[in-house]
């Protein structure tokens, strides 16, 4: 998954938020930074991505209806082991929601909304860097 110097495979980033146009506008975002970034808009359809289309990395709103963010981080995980989860969130019970994930035996990456998109790249550019 990282990218080395020897390695100039794209990342396949699914950036997930039930709010159509922020989930298509930090795609297109991403994939004009360097990345392979398509956007889903529930849980669910993330999960049913991931399967026909194996994933790197998962950006994901954490509040939405349906399946959180969270669950389907979860979901995703079990199916691509090596997956990383990069979650945000502007809601105040997402403490609760992590914490309950972690019990699970789950780590994820969160950063708090508004968050600037180049805060985002930083933060996928690390985490793509780790092995």
């Amino acid at each position: 998954m990282s990218t080395t110097s020897g390695d100039t495979r794209k990342l396949n980033l699914l950036v997930v938020d039930d709010e159509p146009l922020i989930a298509d506008s930090l795609a297109w975002i991403l994939n004009l930074r360097g990345f392979n970034a398509r956007s889903v808009y529930s849980g669910s359809e993330a999960i049913n991505h991931a399967v026909i289309n194996p994933i790197d990395i998962l950006v994901s709103d954490v509040v939405m209806e349906g399946m959180s963010g969270i669950d389907a981080a979860i979901e995703i995980c079990k199916l691509l082991p090596k997956c990383k989860v990069l979650l945000l969130s502007g809601n105040i019970g997402t403490p609760d929601m992590l914490k309950a994930a972690h019990d699970l035996g789950h780590d994820f990456d969160i950063l708090a909304k508004p968050v600037h998109p180049d805060v985002i790249i930083d933060r996928l550019n690390a985490m793509s860097a780790v092995n």
